[in-house]
């Protein structure tokens, strides 16, 4: 069950200061108020566009912000002082946020999921200003040797349905992928090698967007019970991949991204097709693990009026919370070297709000990806109404020294 605060206030108290309940104390630890001179760290959202409203994610980085200086005495012993911008995925304002964030001497940056995180990266990179990302496909970013990413890069595309593939004693995986370049990087270049040393055969399904009936691209798999099928687009491919797998027949194991599951999905495909699919998670929304207790106490906590239900909030948690931990031992001067320092040395520890998922940004987790600071990803899988069930952590190793 989610731990409900009672936040009141008296005439004499601070009304922006919440009063915890026991309870609450116990998960979100000890008080430890951070104090002195204000420590800058930038948070960079798409915030609210034409096409998406992420702006949750600036009220979730600001109640984690408060828990911090609250809880775990800030960066360093001193208070973190927020300095945020809007990107309205738009990349020139990726690339004026990433100039905004130096021109206001922030000594770290988080991310969450983002259309233009390259612009955002690029001046950021240039002025050695270290950025932890909750997602990271860029060579150029995964290759950088200032910026980490909270998710596996390799994980919702190849390793997911290959250790899928293997868990089940199936021989071969198809992938059904949207026709675009981003998503056929690792589809036709990283893929083909990497389940050939696995021992699978593979095969892959190039359907360009838009493409309403797939059933005449999807009748290779049709009776094939050998094969892990994945589909990787958006909401209305997969609608139109999952009905066409449905048409030809096909009874074998259906896998997927997250993006493919949303309520649309929910309402055009039959409960009995999307019912046992694998989903990869880019975070557990919802639950009563520890991870989600710890996030909804933190919301309920410090925050207003938040969705604790929204997938971007989420992850900016993970990704923020995931650059604070990775500083908990920090000591001394606190600038953007002695901040990229710490986050390297830091040991392996559990991700916040990740249900499980560990971390660790020595640049060991997959050696030609330097910035990558997991290994391994969540999956639910999916019941007769296409809600996720429980999640687990899969593909998960230590990171070596």
């Amino acid at each position: 069950m989610l731990l409900f605060v009672a936040a009141c206030s008296s005439d004499d108290e601070d009304a922006s200061t919440p009063t915890e309940t026991a309870s609450a104390t116990n998960v979100l630890g000890p008080v430890d108020k951070a104090a002195g001179e204000p420590v800058k760290i930038g948070v960079v959202s798409d915030g609210r566009s034409a096409s998406i409203d992420n702006s949750v994610q600036f009220s979730v980085a600001e109640a984690t912000a408060k828990w911090w200086n609250e809880h775990h005495g800030g960066v360093g012993g001193r208070p973190i002082e927020l300095v945020t911008c809007e990107t309205q995925a738009d990349p020139a304002r990726g690339t004026d946020c990433g100039n905004q964030m130096i021109e206001k001497n922030v000594v770290a940056v988080a991310v969450g999921e983002s259309a233009v995180a390259e612009g955002v990266w690029q001046p950021l990179a240039d002025a050695d200003i270290p950025v932890m990302f909750f997602g990271a496909g860029s060579e150029s970013i995964l290759s950088d040797p200032n910026s980490f990413t909270v998710g596996d890069p390799t994980f919702a595309t190849l390793q997911q349905p290959l250790i899928l593939a293997k868990d089940k004693g199936l021989k071969k995986v198809t992938e059904v992928v949207i026709d675009v370049p981003a998503a056929l990087h690792n589809a036709q270049d990283i893929a083909p090698p990497l389940m050939e040393k696995a021992g699978l055969d593979y095969q892959l399904i190039r359907i360009p967007p838009g493409t309403a009936d797939m059933t005449p691209q999807l009748q290779s798999v049709a009776g094939d019970k050998s094969s892990v099928v994945f589909i990787v687009g958006n909401d209305s491919f997969c609608i139109s991949a999952i009905n066409g797998l449905r048409s030809v027949g096909f009874e074998g194991t259906v896998s997927a991204i997250s993006q493919c599951i949303t309520d649309a999905t929910r309402k055009a495909v039959p409960g009995d097709a999307l019912e046992g699919m694998v989903i990869g998670a880019s975070v557990p929304v919802g639950g009563s693990d520890p991870s989600s207790v710890l996030y909804n106490t933190v919301i309920e906590t410090y925050g207003k009026d938040i969705d604790t239900g929204s997938s971007s909030g989420r992850g900016m948690f993970v990704t923020f919370a995931g650059l604070l931990t990775s500083l908990e031992d920090i000591t001394g001067e606190i600038t953007p070297k002695t901040v990229t320092a710490a986050i390297k040395a830091m040991p392996e520890k559990e991700l916040p709000g990740a249900a499980g998922l560990h971390f660790r940004c020595n640049g060991k987790a997959y050696p030609e990806q330097q910035a990558a600071c997991v290994r391994g990803g969540l999956t639910t899988t999916l019941d007769s109404d296409g809600q996720p069930t429980e999640y687990k952590v899969l593909g998960s190793s230590a990171i070596p020294d």
